[in-house]
């Protein structure tokens, strides 16, 4: 032992006999390994390199870089469980209506709140001038409009656009246009000799929907109201 450390206070020796039998104190401590590495460092100089001093610093940020990967991995994993147990959901309420419009009745208001937008728009094309008078009643969730409309509108990129909302959507939402950020159209095939269909969801946030995010699971939910859809209209 070294004259300063038989001269030392017994606390020091304690310290000192404490990380002899319990290194793991000092290894799995990264602020006290990072002090031991800058006072070796101290007393080398400026003119020595110390390699491993580098190779440590670089396993070190390798490690944060990891971590971070491991954080956002996590944090996408729950996203994505939330998100399908979201649209499970909205499925179960979409089967349990006994009439088609109790379905329009669940697509404004139990639909709405399961998939958190602002507005829910059931849009079918029809050759008919006129709409029926008797749909004046949903006119909150259901919208009428021409043959052809829905692919100018839409595009033909597939079966779900998600999109910041752009001019003509007050042909969708209505009086409620003005609170319309983004929204997500999910195209509905409605089977042989139907004109098509489509779902509008209106969000208020201008990045709920943005054409970077994916889509299958509103692709899954896509294929699935509209068979449910078929039912109704046969």
């Amino acid at each position: 032992m070294s004259p300063d450390l038989q001269n030392a206070a017994p606390s020091a020796r304690e310290w000192r006999d404490r990380i002899l039998s319990q290194p793991e104190l000092v290894l799995e401590d990264a602020d006290v390994m990072r002090a031991l590495l800058k006072a070796g460092d101290t007393q080398r100089g400026s003119n020595v390199v110390d390699l491993r001093g580098l190779a440590m610093d670089r396993l070190e940020t390798e490690l944060d870089a990891l971590q971070d990967t491991h954080r956002h991995v996590i944090a996408a994993a729950y996203e994505n469980v939330a998100g399908t147990a979201q649209i499970h959901r909205a499925i179960l309420q979409l089967l349990d209506p006994p009439s088609f419009p109790a379905l329009l009745m669940t697509l404004e208001h139990d639909l709405r709140n399961t998939l958190r937008v602002d507005t829910v728009r059931l849009v079918l094309e029809t050759v008919e001038d006129e709409p029926d008078p008797a749909l004046d009643k949903f006119d909150g969730v259901l919208c009428t409009v021409p043959g052809g409309f829905i692919a100018d509108y839409a595009g033909r990129e597939g079966p779900v656009v998600l999109r910041p909302a752009a001019g003509g959507v007050e042909t969708i939402y209505g009086d409620r246009t003005k609170w319309i950020g983004s929204e997500a159209l999910l195209r509905l095939d409605l089977g042989p000799g139907r004109l098509p269909g489509m779902l509008a969801l209106g969000a208020g946030p201008a990045d709920q929907f943005t054409p970077a995010q994916g889509t299958d699971l509103l692709g899954f939910f896509t294929g699935v109201f509209q068979r449910i859809m078929r039912r109704w209209l046969s």
